[in-house]
């Protein structure tokens, strides 16, 4: 079994350290827990590394965070960039600095600069900081909304964007060149200094991202008439959101920012949730019951590595409602476009950019404004990549770019999603409408007035381990050869298969091709403006179902929505 010996390998080899070989001893008997650790490498995925921490090759320790980094510095060195620097950043997991460390003396025993921040720092920073120092990388120790037993690395190239084709299979194929855990190059730290391949970033780089978040605001007038009234809840979730969030709203003139105070340090074992996620209801316990002490207009929580935002808002009755990202993402979608429309014009050749499971509303949207719309695969670094080709051919405005999953990007500062702009944005628009007599419920109600009642919604399993893996392949390929043709009572117009680049009109037989990179993703348009997707998660082993709904008023939505839902998941029970 060849598990066994890679297992017994990192025990007698004098290369491991005490305490891996310590952890793993307390293992020997446990035959199932030996497979999970060492049955496969740690996949290094298309945006880098995600996985439970702990000794062996399939989890996320030093040697695994190592051998990554030996794989990007070979690929760096091969396209001859090693001068330009990698700039490194960190959340607040366990074993976060220490991943981050490890990676930087990697990089300098390969003759690559790092540039490590010098504690922890959003993702959107390390996004901006690539950019802003001219580096040829970026690595971000983060493992973002994922349960406290994980960590993950992830790389950004020179553009700020995480690594996209060709560079993305190239890092690839050479971390998995990378056989030989001993031939993995390290340093000290001391001969790092000394060699000037090692510096510590901070401040700077902080003044010079909150500059770049204070040129996106566009009515410090609406800020400075109610900003000291307006009322805010806000929570890091025990992540790295804390000290910029709030540093940004206190310099544009919020005085009423209340931290949720049990969420306030960071702290990886994340104790007041069992998921450290926006998206979860449990995430607003603790901020909900403090907006009601303080009569809050706004409850805001940004993930661990604050890329994420999530909101609940205040109607005229004193009623808290949840913004989904797909609400929330529209809602700022349509003030960004729209103030900027009133107050600068739109360029002719602007774009709002969206992902395939994000809402139709944002089609509606660009159409509202004239603007075009450009549709990309799961994960912002394809929105990322937009933004470089709109700078590289000259030709493109970049307007707005979001996705369902709680991320947007205001300004081009980053290419990553940003929790921290969103917050101030989200303020900001908050601000404007409160001079308007309105809350940003009633700016919500008004878009859905406007642009049509869009609900979408998502159902997920969670198949844990190798079998678990196998079955997500199953389902996918289950519907892959048997496509349905009705679902929730729609029709099946047409359907996309993004891993064989197909989408068949199933009305004329007509196939034509996605124009989107290979994935293993399937969509269905629907009739009525409905449709559903499926795709594995990139980041959990998950399989999710997407979809979405349109309807007469918010009750026919929230109907239509629920009954595809119980659909939904009667077609996920039938595959099991």
């Amino acid at each position: 079994m060849e598990y066994k010996k890679r297992y017994e390998e990192w025990l007698e080899n004098t290369y491991f350290d005490e305490i891996t070989k310590e952890e793993l001893r307390n293992i020997k008997d446990d035959e199932n827990e030996i497979k999970e650790r060492f049955y496969t490498d740690l996949e290094f995925g298309t945006a880098g590394l995600r996985g439970i921490i702990g000794a062996g090759t399939n989890r996320m320790n030093i040697y695994t965070v190592r051998k990554a980094t030996q794989g990007l510095a070979n690929y760096i060195v091969k396209s001859g960039n090693e001068s330009k620097g990698v700039a490194i950043a960190y959340d607040s997991r366990r074993m976060s600095p220490e991943f981050a460390q490890e990676a930087a003396l990697c990089l300098a025993a390969n003759g690559i600069k790092a540039y490590i921040f010098e504690s922890l720092r959003p993702t959107p920073e390390l996004s901006f900081a690539v950019r802003k120092l001219g580096c040829i990388a970026g690595i971000n120790i983060t493992a973002s909304h994922n349960p406290p037993e994980y960590n993950g690395y992830k790389v950004y190239w020179e553009d700020g964007a995480q690594i996209t084709p060709p560079h993305d299979k190239g890092i690839m194929a050479e971390v998995k060149g990378v056989e030989d855990y001993t031939t993995m190059k390290s340093m000290s730290l001391e001969d790092a200094k000394v060699a000037g391949l090692y510096e510590v970033i901070g401040k700077e780089i902080d003044d010079a991202y909150i500059a770049e978040l204070k040129k996106q605001i566009l009515h410090q007038d609406a800020i400075d008439a109610v900003g000291k009234d307006l009322k805010i809840v806000y929570s890091p979730l025990h992540g790295t959101g804390n000290i910029p969030a709030r540093r940004i709203l206190k310099e544009l003139g919020f005085e009423n920012v209340y931290v949720v105070k049990e969420q306030e340090l960071p702290d990886g074992d994340f104790p007041t949730v069992s998921y450290p996620n926006p998206e979860a209801e449990e995430a607003f316990t603790l901020g909900l019951k403090l907006a009601k002490e303080v009569d809050a207009d706004i409850v805001l929580a940004t993930d661990p590595d604050a890329d994420r935002l999530g909101v609940r808002v205040k109607d005229k009755n004193g009623e808290y409602h949840d913004l989904t990202g797909n609400m929330s993402g529209c809602l700022l979608a349509d003030y960004e476009i729209g103030q900027r429309k009133e107050l600068q014009g739109l360029p002719e050749d602007g774009y709002l950019i969206k992902t395939i499971v994000t809402s139709n509303m944002a089609d509606a949207i660009a159409k509202y404004y004239h603007a075009g719309l450009i549709e990309v695969l799961t994960g912002f670094k394809y929105i990322g990549q937009q933004i470089l080709g709109f700078e590289t051919t000259g030709k493109g405005n970049y307007l707005f770019g979001f996705e369902e999953s709680y991320g947007c990007l205001i300004g081009t500062h980053a290419r990553d999603k940003d929790a921290i702009v969103a917050t101030m944005a989200l303020c900001e628009a908050a601000a404007y409408y409160k001079t308007k007599d309105m809350t940003l419920w009633d700016a919500m109600i008004d878009l859905y007035e406007r642009y049509g009642y869009y609900k979408d919604g998502i159902q997920a399993i969670t198949l844990k381990g190798i079998e678990g893996l196998e079955k997500i392949q199953e389902i996918l390929e289950t519907l892959r050869k048997n496509p349905p043709t009705q679902i929730a009572g729609y029709k099946v117009v047409k359907a996309r298969d993004y891993k064989a680049d197909t989408i068949k009109d199933l009305e004329t037989g007509e196939v034509t091709t996605t124009g989107l990179p290979n994935s293993n993703v399937l969509y269905y348009d629907l009739t009525e403006d409905a449709w559903l997707c499926v795709r594995p998660s990139g980041t959990e082993p998950k399989v999710k179902f997407y979809y979405g709904v349109k309807g007469t008023s918010l009750k026919d939505a929230d109907e239509k929505s629920e009954n595809m839902g119980k659909e939904v998941l009667s077609m996920i029970n039938k595959m099991l």
